[in-house]
This record gives C-alpha cells, structure tokens and sequence, in this order.
C-alpha cells in the first residue's frame, strides 16, 4: 500500500490530536449538560447513519453536519446557559461519528478518514471561534437579529473552512490541481452546503428557545431536501447511462473498437481536471468524449479501427457535424452537441473542451495496437503535430496526466 501524501497526513494528524485531547478531558472531566450531549449525538449518528454514498455530492451527511454545527454553536438550551466547552463538543460528535460509520466503514464505502478528518476539524474551528467567547459572557449583548447574523457567519466561515480541507484533501488524493478543486467546492456551497449552514443555524436558535424538542422538528426539512439531492442524483445517473449506452452504439455495430469512447471519456476527463475545467464543464467534456464518434454511423463503410484521425479534412468535419446533430436529436445539452461538432475544425477556432477530445481520440487511435512503445510513440507524434493540428497545451497537459497518473490504455472490450 503507498504511503499517504504528506497534505493529507497532516491533515489526518491535526484531526487525530484534536480528537484524541477532546476524548480524554471529557473522559476526565465527564460529560456537561449529559441530555443535551446525547439528543444533539443521537442526531449526529442518525444523519450519519443516512449519510450518501452513492453519488459526487459535497455534503455526503448533511443532517449529520447540520447537527455538528448547531452543536458546536448552542448557547442556551430552553432559556438556560450551557456549560459545555470545545473538548466536549468535537467528542460527543466524533463519537457519533463513528458509531454512524460503522455500517458504511463494514461495507466498504468512501473515503471515512477524511470524512471523520472533516468534521472534527470545522467543528473543532466553529467551537473554538464560539464557546470560549460565549462561557466568558462576550456575546451577551447579541440579542434577536445581530444574535442570529453572528451564528450565521461563523457557520459561513465554518463552510468555509470545510471547503478548504475537502479541496486539500481531493487534491492530495488525485493530484488534480488544488485551484479549480477549491472553486468547485466553493461553488457547491450555494447547494446543499446553504442548506446545511441554515438548518444548523436555525437549530442552535430553537433549542435556545424550546428546548431540544426543536432537534426533531427541524431536522425534517433537511431530510426531505437529501431525499430530493438523491432523487436527483439518480435521474442524472439514469442519464448518463443512456448516453454511455449511445456511445456504445458505434462499437456494437462494428465502427469502432470496443471500449475506445470510454477510454476517451476518462482520459479526457483527466486532462480537463488537468486544465482547470470547473465540474460543469467536466460533465459537459466527458459526454462529448463518449459520443464523439456517433457520426461514423453515417458512413457505408465503416473507417479501419474506426480511426478518423488519417481521414481528409472535409470528410473529418463531415461526421462531425452529423455527430452532432445526432446528439441533438438525444436532448442533451447543447454545448456537448457544439463540442462534437466542432472537433475536426482548426485547433485555434475550437472551444477547449474540443480541443481535448481532439488530441485525446488522436491519441488514443496512435496508441492502441501499437505494442510497448505505443503510448510514447503517439505522443510524440502529437506534439510533432501541435503546429496545426492539436492545441499545445492540451498535448502538454496529456503528458503530464499520463506521466503523473501512469495511465496507461486497457485492453479493447
């Protein structure tokens, strides 16, 4: 097994210590406010019990997170000052979280350090920015509004925060460049992540009120918007299978070699990932990339390996545009219809995305059935090419996602 990068270990340690010291005062010093600790830990586990796992969602738990959060910022409980402190607050949600996990930690699903490393470390950062303040009698001007806007943005810093750690963590798992990671995880925010920051807020200020009867109440609404985010996922799931299923079209009727648009799609993907492509226009390059060659179903006979590359120009853009207006025909996105049909134009007139499944289908045609020396040898080709066939730094960045990842082509089928 390889070693873990140093990022992510650090990150793991931090989270490790601060678990490690919270669990042993509140061992020591035992629990405060034991009711409140057990109904805010019980929701904890009960939203990390629901927690979503099958889909490429910011907040895998937001019920979990949602409680963590107005955790780590209660103030009173029904009219009366809490007396829990930073230790008490990540302990009673580690062990939450852990109890949550066991179910997805037995079946083998996710990443659980780094989700377990998230939450101690943003709640671990929205107590200490509140609970010291707030036992040393700091915040008890901060009535109505001002009161409610004050746990607002300390839950915002808290996202904030978070957002930092999930991108540190991603990008020390895949090597993907940390800046569109970050931007990704800022831009996910607005979702869920707003939802999450609300819901926690709103919690800490109805507990305050009524009590803990609130915890149930509130959480309802946070639950049916999961169930809305899963019911989502699973259209957009269904929808990228018919396209995978479309693109196998070409394969099935003997055009192209079994498994080329896939790896075309991945490779793509990788180098867009590479290029700073946000996850929009990600979604919209890997369609392009597994019906890039949809057109060649208008052909009499079908091209040699399906290889499009060595064809003439006019022929290129030919199939080309009949890929694309077979795609339109599909109801997908428009812009993965533009991507198919312009990528047989000049490099220099083409949007980025073409420019990728353009030098990435050469590629992977110059590599395949090529022995060994294949991969290196299509590559070179492709930058010898770079004058007025392929973008230069689509071909770069190629290189460098194959000599980082060590991608090498799998076998056809």
């Amino acid at each position: 097994m390889s070693a873990r990068p140093p990022l992510m270990l650090l990150i793991h340690a931090c989270a490790a210590v601060l678990a490690a010291v919270s669990l042993a005062v509140t061992h020591r010093t035992g629990l405060e406010e034991r009711p409140t600790a057990l109904a805010f830990g019980l929701l904890v586990t009960i939203g990390e019990l629901s927690r979503w796992t099958g889909a490429r969602v910011r907040e895998a738990a937001p019920l979990g997170a949602a409680g963590a959060m107005s955790y780590a910022l209660l103030g009173e409980d029904a009219g009366q000052p809490t007396h829990h402190g930073v230790t008490q607050v990540v302990a009673v949600v580690l062990a939450a979280a852990l109890i949550g996990s066991v179910p997805h930690i037995a079946c083998g699903r996710g990443p659980v350090l780094d989700h377990l490393a998230r939450r101690v470390l943003t709640v671990g950062f929205a107590a200490v920015c509140f609970q010291p303040l707030y036992n040393r009698g700091a915040f008890g001007e901060w009535r109505g509004p001002a009161y409610a806007l004050l746990l607002l943005a300390l839950l915002a810093l808290t996202a904030l925060c978070d957002a930092v750690l999930a991108a540190a963590l991603a990008h020390s798992r895949t090597r993907w460049p940390f800046g569109p990671l970050l931007r990704d995880e800022l831009h996910a925010l607005l979702g869920i992540g707003s939802a999450v920051c609300a819901t926690g807020a709103v919690m800490a200020l109805a507990v305050a009120v009524v009590g803990l009867w609130a915890l149930p109440v509130f959480s309802l609404p946070l639950l049916l918007t999961q169930l809305s985010f899963k019911r989502y996922a699973a259209v957009r799931t269904t929808y990228r299978q018919t396209i995978t299923s479309l693109a196998r079209a070409t394969e099935i009727a003997g055009y192209t070699p079994a498994g080329h648009a896939r790896r075309v799609a991945a490779l793509s993907r990788a180098v867009g990932r590479d290029l700073g492509l946000t996850r929009p226009e990600l979604t919209v390059l890997e369609y392009a990339a597994l019906m890039h060659d949809i057109g060649q179903l208008s052909l009499v006979d079908p091209v040699p390996a399906g290889a499009t590359a060595g064809l003439p120009t006019a022929e290129q853009r030919r199939i080309a545009l009949l890929g694309g207006a077979v795609v339109r025909q599909t109801g997908v996105d428009a812009a993965v219809a533009v991507v198919v049909e312009r990528q047989a134009d000049p490099y220099r007139e083409q949007p980025l995305a073409a420019r990728i499944v353009r030098a990435v289908n050469a590629y992977d045609e110059k590599a395949r059935d090529a022995g060994p020396g294949g991969p290196l040898t299509a590559l070179e080709e492709l930058r010898l090419a770079t004058a007025g066939d392929y973008a230069p730094e689509v071909v770069e960045s190629l290189a460098r996602v194959l000599a980082r990842d060590c991608l090498t082509l799998p076998a056809a089928g």
